[in-house]
């Protein structure tokens, strides 16, 4: 996995409705009647996919960090399941030992974790190691090694008895990422900051360069034939490189954000893709490849609409949905576009979008029409959600402040502080009474006039971890109550509330150490009535027509 990133439970590719092309009719807006979602962008298994192995009974492993768990595909028909539930099944990596054992990296909780086979009980070999990515076993002797990637840069060899700290073997390589034990005793992975891929010698530490000039070269495995197979996350190429003279061949063009692979006894390479939730079967002597399991979306958050277009941060990608027809297109994709941040919500104003990551303390600003960047800011204070207004300036919601902020003037430097005490606010949308609605994840639905012509006012209170929220055309706002797996549509006047779905897909709570509001449910609703919604437990999107 490619930098900081967070975690937690399942996402079942099973959604509660299949999913279907979207077609809205051209209706005056009524209101939507209680009943299923039905699902407009397909579902799929993971949340964001990284590691892969494949076991001595022939098992694909896969792994999520945002998803906190380890699953298992079946090679043939794709379908897969979790085999190691979260938090504990949270991982980057997997490596099966000499004698079968299962060893993973919990990339968020600094751990490596290990079990003899699927009975034996679960045991952490080593911890407060922040970032620990990759891992391998050398088959001759059972040694264990692991690197630390972007939250750190080392290389560790890890005691399997989980008696002795880990031994440092090398700092500062400059991204040892997804590495594997070659036959020799080396380490042969890539050095994801410097585009190349190396060996090293784990007795000392030696580094030599195989070969060069990858963009970003995200993990390397041996085939056993002389070659060291690498992927490219951000050109999307799987390339072969010949060990004896370092020439490389770019053997197939899969799409950016790739992550990983697995080679198989047989020769099947499987390559994982963080952005789109796929695992591909390629096979070398033909130069095909088959997908074996993905879908449209990776971990889809925040949810804005204008017309017929929905807005979906994405985590590892930013794409626009046609709401006609569940046609996505990417906007921004993990490492293809290196500006993009993790971004869990999305604001628009009509010339103006910006990303919002609570995970990397940033917001992005992006031009509507060219799709440009036109600003970053950092070092925020777990920024939840942000809304660019009609003047340029910009409002941001911290999560870890419980405050509201309007950025102005050059570079945004101009701070004023516009509520502050807030129970952890999650999301915002601007009122067409000009007012800022948002929700706390303690429980509220908060008005806060921007003029500050009236106090701060309660809509609502004791909301089940309420998180996307959108207001309809006839002035009610939707609410998704995350904890309760349901939307209700609550009365301005009065606070009154009716459930509008429930038994939703949403609600996937985070790892140890992190928020509660984790992925947020994005909430949005056309100028029908339609409501849209993002489903973090299985990637899907779902709609809910109004009721004619």
């Amino acid at each position: 996995m490619p930098s900081p990133l967070p975690c937690s439970l399942a996402c079942s590719p099973s959604a509660p409705a299949p999913p279907r092309p979207l077609r809205t009719a051209a209706a005056p807006p009524t209101r939507p009647r209680p009943g299923a979602a039905r699902g407009a962008g397909r579902a799929s298994s993971f949340s964001g996919v990284h590691g892969l192995a494949v076991d001595r009974q022939g098992r694909l492993l896969a792994g999520t960090v945002v998803g906190n768990q380890l699953w298992q595909v079946d090679r043939s028909t794709g379908a897969a399941r979790v085999l190691i539930d979260a938090p504990d099944g949270q991982s980057d990596d997997i490596a099966i030992g000499p004698r079968g054992e299962l060893a993973w990296t919990n990339y968020l909780m600094g751990q490596v974790r290990l079990r003899e086979n699927d009975g034996a009980p679960m045991r952490v070999l080593a911890k407060d190691l922040p970032g620990i990515n990759s891992l391998d076993f050398d088959r001759r002797n059972g040694k264990l090694y692991a690197s630390q990637v972007f939250l750190g840069d080392a290389l560790w060899e890890i005691d399997v008895a989980g008696q002795k700290p880990p031994r440092l073997i090398k700092k500062d390589m400059g991204g040892f990422n997804g590495f594997e034990v070659g036959p020799d005793g080396l380490l042969y992975g890539p050095l994801w900051f410097k585009g190349q891929v190396v060996k090293i010698d784990p007795a000392d530490g030696r580094l030599t360069v195989i070969a060069e000039g990858f963009q970003i070269p995200a993990a390397a495995n041996l085939d056993g034939k002389g070659n060291l197979w690498v992927v490219d996350t951000r050109s999307g190429e799987l390339v072969r490189v010949e060990l004896a003279s370092g020439r490389k061949t770019v053997a197939r063009q899969f799409k950016p954000s790739i992550d990983n692979l697995a080679i198989a006894p047989e020769g099947t390479i499987y390559v994982s893709n963080m952005a789109d939730n796929s695992v591909e079967a390629f096979e070398p002597e033909t130069g095909t490849s088959r997908l074996l399991t993905g879908g449209k979306l990776a971990v889809p958050a925040g949810l804005k609409i204008d017309g017929d277009t929905l807005f979906v941060a994405d985590i590892f990608g930013f794409r626009q949905v046609d709401a006609q027809t569940g046609e996505v297109r990417d906007i921004f994709r993990m490492q293809r576009d290196p500006e993009l941040e993790y971004p869990f919500g999305v604001g628009l104003s009509a010339s103006t979008i910006a990303l919002s990551s609570w995970f990397t303390g940033s917001v992005q600003l992006v031009d509507r029409k060219s799709f440009k960047t036109t600003a970053v800011l950092h070092g925020l204070k777990a920024p939840a959600d942000a809304i660019p207004m009609p003047d340029g300036s910009l409002v941001y919601a911290e999560l870890a402040t419980g405050s509201v902020t309007r950025a102005s003037g050059p570079k945004f430097e101009n701070r004023q502080l516009i509520a502050s005490g807030l129970g952890g606010p999650v999301q915002m949308v601007l009122g067409r009474d000009g007012a800022l609605y948002l929700t706390e994840a303690a429980g509220k639905l908060t008005r806060i006039p921007l003029d500050a012509s009236a106090p701060l006012r309660v809509v609502a209170d004791g909301l089940a971890l309420p998180e996307g929220l959108a207001q309809t055309p006839w002035g009610s706002f939707i609410v998704a109550e995350s904890a309760a797996r349901r939307l209700v549509e609550i009365d301005l006047a009065n606070g009154t509330r009716r459930t509008v779905a429930e038994n939703l897909p949403i609600g996937l709570p985070g790892g140890p150490g992190m928020p509660p509001p984790y992925v947020p449910t994005g909430v949005a609703v056309g100028g029908d009535g339609s409501i849209y919604l993002s489903a973090d437990r299985n990637n899907g999107l779902y709609r809910i027509r109004p009721q004619r």
